[in-house]
């Protein structure tokens, strides 16, 4: 009959397993969702790069695993990965090009994955996700359009032309 200690390093072993199952699962659909969106939004594979889901990036660095949450980790643990996808997009008018980031974050539940997308509802993605990750381009093509309706919508509503402003200091 094992101990109680052998039994602790049971649990420890089992949930080692699970934590590390976890990590390249969801690493793998990570760079499948950054390899398969520049299709899905028909622009070039140097539009869309993985980078760090909160801070400081460059989005035309190559980030590789640093993109990653676990990256950022001395022991592994079972918890969602999370990254960053970077859009870049030519601006029309001048030589100059527009980026911005949203973060997603995934986890393996069971036989399927858990995908959120920035604060949007969750995405359940079957763990064999070849060809079955449309819902999760079109939850962050959505993100990305969102921002720049929302903003203008903001810009144009007359409710802010005299209830804000800027004064300086003299």
């Amino acid at each position: 009959m094992p101990t109680r200690f052998q039994k602790l390093q049971e649990a420890i072993r089992t949930y080692g397993a699970a934590a590390f199952e976890n990590l390249l699962r969801c690493k793998g659909l990570g760079e499948a969702i950054i390899d398969g969106l520049p299709a899905y939004l028909e622009c070039g594979a140097q539009c869309v790069t993985a980078v760090p889901p909160i801070g400081p990036f460059d989005p035309r660095k190559d980030y590789g695993d640093e993109a990653f949450s676990y990256s950022h980790r001395q022991v592994i643990v079972l918890e969602p990965v999370q990254f960053g996808v970077a859009l870049t997009v030519k601006n029309f008018e001048d030589s100059g090009a527009l980026w911005l980031r949203t973060a997603l974050s995934i986890e393996v539940t069971g036989d399927s994955f858990d995908v959120f997308v920035a604060r949007q509802p969750k995405i359940l993605v079957p763990l064999n996700y070849e060809n079955r990750l449309e819902p999760v381009f079109e939850a962050i093509y959505r993100e990305f359009l969102n921002t720049f309706q929302l903003e203008v919508l903001e810009f144009n509503d007359k409710r802010f032309a005299t209830g804000i402003g800027f004064v300086p200091e003299k």
